[in-house]
């Protein structure tokens, strides 16, 4: 057979999807691998859904989303951030990973790099090799009081062939969360070196010290080098309906309609019926998610933190807990072990880029009956180490 591109036949299989395909859809099986809450989408936006289907909402649409939903984000950044952002700066695109790759595609060349810090989402990495790009690991450090980054690392990473730093800000799996001084830093850095900042802000509604998480919008300029990341999955519970949004200068708008219709000719009509009805009518369903959370969190870090064999940080932010378990050397065969034997499903930590083997990630964004059953089957696992 003819081959393909090398970047993609040296592609890894993603390690999640090693595990979860052991069981996925078994009712047996709690799954804690994937980075969705068990809740369903609530009603009144399915709801809006069916009314836009029902309407006739069923057809091709502006490639960089109707009307209604970019106003609703426009108002929705407004009422969080206190920003008024002119709306020629917004796409609407088919998924938060939709707009990282669109932003990876405008940036990435063979032989340039992405500096991201790490642990990070695998399809952040993946997607910088598909472009041909490298990908340059800089770790945050795990101290007592938690997960920090070192700024000199960050910056020393960079190179003449840096196009990005991208910075997942709530982290997944860490927690980690990005402060404002750290922020305009990185910022101040990027606009002398002439480097674009891609900002995965899709968790920043799930903060449990704050009321939303600190965003670059906040301090960057319109026309800055700064592509910033949105996603409904996550606090609106809508995984599966695939629609996101990028913040980007007003003057790439062109070009982002014609890759978000290159890459799936813009997200789906009555989606982003349903929701511009989730930013507008939501604020009480994502109040109730986070202190779900929150209440989860604190199941999690006082099951598996008090365990002997457990190192873990109390996550700020996002709904992960990234455990180190102590001597643990191939957490992927371990993750398997857990499906297998124990019934509940994990994430290697080896997934999440260097370093991070003997490190376990679950999403606890569940019930607090299923988080405690899962407790105790992961302390059986441990016990068996």
């Amino acid at each position: 057979m003819p081959t393909v591109r090398t970047a993609i036949s040296d592609m890894q299989t993603q390690r999640i999807g090693e595990v979860s395909r052991i069981a996925i859809g078994d009712p047996d099986v709690i799954p804690l691998w994937f980075g969705e809450p068990d809740l369903d989408t609530p009603d009144f936006i399915r709801q809006a859904a069916i009314d836009a289907m029902q309407s006739g909402q069923t057809r091709y649409v502006n490639k960089r989303g109707i009307p209604e939903l970019r106003q609703a984000i426009l108002d929705y950044t407004q009422a969080q951030f206190g920003i008024e952002l002119d709306g020629e700066r917004i796409t609407v695109t088919g998924s938060g990973m939709t707009a990282i790759m669109i932003a990876t595609e405008t940036l990435v060349n063979n032989g340039d790099n992405v500096v991201m810090i790490s642990p990070i989402w695998p399809n952040i990495f993946y997607c910088t090799q598909t472009m041909g790009g490298e990908s340059r690991h800089v770790r945050l450090d795990l101290t007592e009081t938690g997960w920090r980054l070192d700024l000199d690392k960050l910056f020393d990473a960079c190179d003449e062939r840096t196009k990005a730093i991208f910075i997942a800000s709530p982290s997944n799996p860490t927690g980690w969360l990005m402060e404002p001084e750290q922020q305009q830093a990185v910022l101040d850095f990027c606009r002398q070196r002439g480097i674009w900042i891609i900002a995965d802000e899709v968790y920043h509604r799930i903060v449990y010290d704050r009321a939303v998480a600190p965003s670059f919008l906040s301090i960057a300029e319109p026309d800055d080098a700064l592509y910033v990341v949105h996603s409904m999955s996550k606090a609106w519970c809508m995984t599966g309906w695939r629609c996101g949004w990028l913040v980007h200068p007003a003057d790439l708008g062109d070009k982002m309609g014609d890759l978000s219709g290159i890459n799936n000719t813009g997200s789906t009509s009555f989606v982003q019926h349903a929701a511009a009805v989730a930013l507008r009518d939501g604020e009480d369903f994502v109040a109730m998610g986070v202190e779900r959370c929150r209440r989860a969190r604190d199941i999690v870090h006082q099951r598996l933190g008090g365990h002997d064999r457990v190192t873990l940080a109390a996550p700020k932010a996002a709904f992960y807990a990234f455990p180190k378990i102590d001597g643990l050397k191939d957490d992927l065969a371990f993750a398997k072990q857990l499906v297998r034997e124990h019934r509940v499903g994990l994430a290697p930590g080896s997934a999440f880029g260097p370093d991070n083997e003997g490190f376990l990630r679950l999403c606890f964004a569940k019930s607090e009956a299923q988080l405690s059953e899962a407790m105790d089957r992961i302390e059986a696992g441990l016990n068996t180490l």
